[in-house]
């Protein structure tokens, strides 16, 4: 079964395509909040690399989030056309999840990071376990000091990765058993939603496109906007 796995979560728009064979082609880019503008040019530039045809596809996989709201909306909304075009099931996994994924050999707590604007990250931790990783709590919202002293509050070696950590990297500056993964990982990966979407398809562990939605954590930012104007 060939995988088509779509990630836009983040500033980064990706795409892998993917199987028992592992990933074939892969692609990623970041030019601001264009996710709509980039994302069908790389599916099909991914379809290329790989040398299928869109109508091979048999698995739609997406990322979920938390992340960046138009994003989420864009992903989510393709990946749903194309499952219902192509008549195949979808799985969606979450971006920290993503993030955690190809620092799974790490024997220290695994903390993840997404930059949720406003000051604010999404995260999560995990532990490493055979053939991955297991998440050990829910997807979080709050700021990075509140990240920072959970983290000191741990007394544990720990491995923070992602884009939010990069950002906000002067709250976790001096923290001795704090490393803060370098900007080559700091992004959801399409690559590892494919292999990640795969090893759930061999359980037949599928959803529906109807059944497929965003992790949002928090209103959109247009709302919250909104419910402060009328406030005033």
């Amino acid at each position: 079964m060939l995988i088509l796995g779509i990630e836009t979560a983040t500033m980064q728009v990706g795409c892998a395509i993917g199987g028992h064979e592992g990933v074939l082609a892969s692609v990623h880019s970041a030019k601001g909040k264009r996710h709509a503008e980039q994302l069908v040019p790389s599916i099909e530039f991914a379809c290329e690399q790989a040398r299928v045809e869109l109508s091979e596809i048999g698995l739609v996989a997406v990322d979920v989030g938390p992340g960046l709201f138009t994003g989420l909306r864009v992903g989510v909304a393709t990946a749903k056309a194309l499952a219902f075009a192509l008549r195949v099931p979808m799985i969606g996994v979450p971006s920290l999840d993503l993030l955690a994924f190809p620092v799974r050999f790490s024997n220290r707590l695994i903390v993840t990071a997404v930059d949720a604007r406003r000051g604010e990250l999404y995260y999560a931790c995990y532990r490493q376990v055979p053939g991955g990783v297991q998440r050990l709590t829910d997807h979080q919202l709050g700021s990075p000091d509140d990240l920072a002293s959970e983290l000191l509050a741990s007394g544990e070696e720990v491995l923070l990765v992602g884009d939010g950590a990069q950002r906000y990297q002067e709250a976790f500056e001096g923290m001795a058993k704090v490393e803060l993964v370098d900007t080559g990982n700091s992004h959801p990966s399409a690559a590892a939603l494919v292999e990640l979407a795969h090893a759930r398809a061999l359980r037949e562990d599928f959803g529906r496109p109807d059944e497929i939605e965003p992790l949002y954590l928090r209103r959109p930012d247009a709302e919250i906007n909104w419910s402060t104007r009328d406030g005033r």
